[in-house]
């Protein structure tokens, strides 16, 4: 018997790869921590600022088409909650409901056979928002890493030094002991040997080659429509060549939109048409290898009932440490205000005239539904806008929810059980 074979919490080597396994993990946690402070934190307003424009003097109200960090008064908000109160007063006809959940693919592409790409605007923005899109400059934090690990190893060393010295008494008896074996027990352990160098020198089994499987840093953006995101980030990520961008939408006309678009490449992007409420349908690439995803005015448009499920599936692709940005309306925007009564599904969700839908979220919501899927929350915030209408004099609140939600770097409980248990 050698020393890999003694109990499971008698093995000296075991304890220390554990241990390494743990010290590695805090290290490259904390390295990332360290690394990028600034773009991912709590409930404050984001360090990239959601605008600049300040309405200090009312009098100057329609000198800017939109006016930032809005505060509502008491009776702006009265006002609002009464809109709403009026315009969900009469509920859309549950076969009709019916229809709207089970046809939500085909409103879509009508929308964009009509539209192609010339109704949203590009978002030029996000990078202000979300600057978790670029990727962290690998060159530094390989050479992090290395410094880590170098580390690492030599205190694993030192560990095992001192483990394997107190331990060497006791493991020389039982060797004594262990050495008596009968000729077809040598003989067994010896094919097993055979067979285990034979296996080594294969080597592991490669995994299949997936779109984007030998790039450094993924982004998914789900929802792409027309590629209004799609092209501002391939645009910027033309200087990492090791990035790769997944971009799906459940529209096929909206795919193929994207795919057409003169700025498409093949080589560091792939669209696909997915419906993000099937659970069961594959994506092109396997869970838990995504830097980060996006999911930016898409999980609105998506039954309540079936929002929590999307969250626990997008959670999975994330690897640790994957960021997930979110951007969606929040209660009580304009666009909510101005449904007519008949065009309420349920409560704060709604139809369009062309049957395509969409939900308002509370900052409270958002952090929950993110929370039950497993990420920490590093930012969540309520962006209130004050949007006008110069020529006709009009002001509209507009209101969105901003969130930054990352999949845990640390061990799970129990793992954390396990190593505390062993060591």
């Amino acid at each position: 018997m050698c020393q890999y074979d003694l109990p499971l919490k008698q093995c000296p080597v075991l304890k220390v790869l554990i241990r390494m396994s743990g010290i590695w993990r805090n290290s490259i946690f904390c390295l990332r921590r360290g690394k990028v402070p600034q773009r991912c934190q709590s409930g404050n307003p984001p360090v990239a600022p959601l605008g600049s424009r300040i309405l200090t003097d009312p009098a100057k109200v329609f000198e800017h088409n939109m006016w930032d960090y809005m505060q509502w008064s008491k009776e702006e908000e009265a006002a609002a909650r009464k809109k709403v109160e009026e315009n969900s007063a009469v509920r859309v006809l549950l076969e009709e409901q019916v229809k709207y959940e089970s046809e939500a693919s085909k409103y879509w592409d009508t929308f964009y056979k009509i539209h192609k790409n010339k109704f949203f605007k590009d978002r030029n923005w996000l990078l202000r928002e979300f600057p978790e899109i670029l990727p962290v400059d690998q060159n530094t934090e390989e050479k992090a890493k290395e410094f880590l690990w170098d580390h690492v190893k030599t205190n694993a060393a030192n560990s095992f030094s001192r483990m394997h010295c107190a331990t060497m008494l006791e493991e020389k008896n039982h060797y004594k002991k262990s050495s008596v074996l009968s000729d077809g027990q040598s003989k067994a352990g010896s094919n097993f040997s055979n067979l285990d160098s034979e296996e080594h020198r294969k080597g592991p089994l490669k995994p299949e080659p997936f779109p984007g499987s030998n790039a450094t840093f993924r982004i998914l953006e789900v929802g792409c429509g027309a590629g209004n995101s799609v092209f501002p980030i391939l645009d910027t990520l033309q200087n990492a060549p090791e990035s790769f961008l997944y971009c799906c939408d459940f529209s096929s006309g909206a795919v193929e939109l994207v795919k057409s678009h003169s700025a498409y490449r093949a080589a560091q992007c792939c669209a696909f048409v997915h419906d993000v409420c099937d659970d069961g349908l594959p994506y092109p690439f396997p869970d838990g290898i995504l830097d980060v995803i996006l999911l930016v005015f898409v999980l609105s448009s998506i039954h309540p009932d079936r929002m929590q499920g999307v969250v626990n599936r997008l959670s999975k692709l994330l690897k640790p440490g994957g960021m997930l940005l979110f951007r969606d309306y929040g209660r009580y925007d304009k666009t909510q205000l101005r449904f007519k009564m008949g065009h309420c599904l349920s409560e704060n969700f709604y139809v369009r005239g062309d049957g395509t839908r969409a939900y308002f979220f509370t900052k409270g919501e958002v952090h929950n539904m993110f929370c039950k899927a497993g990420l920490d929350e590093k930012q969540n915030l309520v962006d209130r806008r004050l949007q006008v209408n110069r020529k006709k004099q009009v002001k509209m609140h507009r209101v969105w929810v901003q969130g930054k939600f990352q999949k845990p770097l640390h061990l799970t409980q129990k793992n954390s059980n396990l190593i505390f248990s062993l060591s």
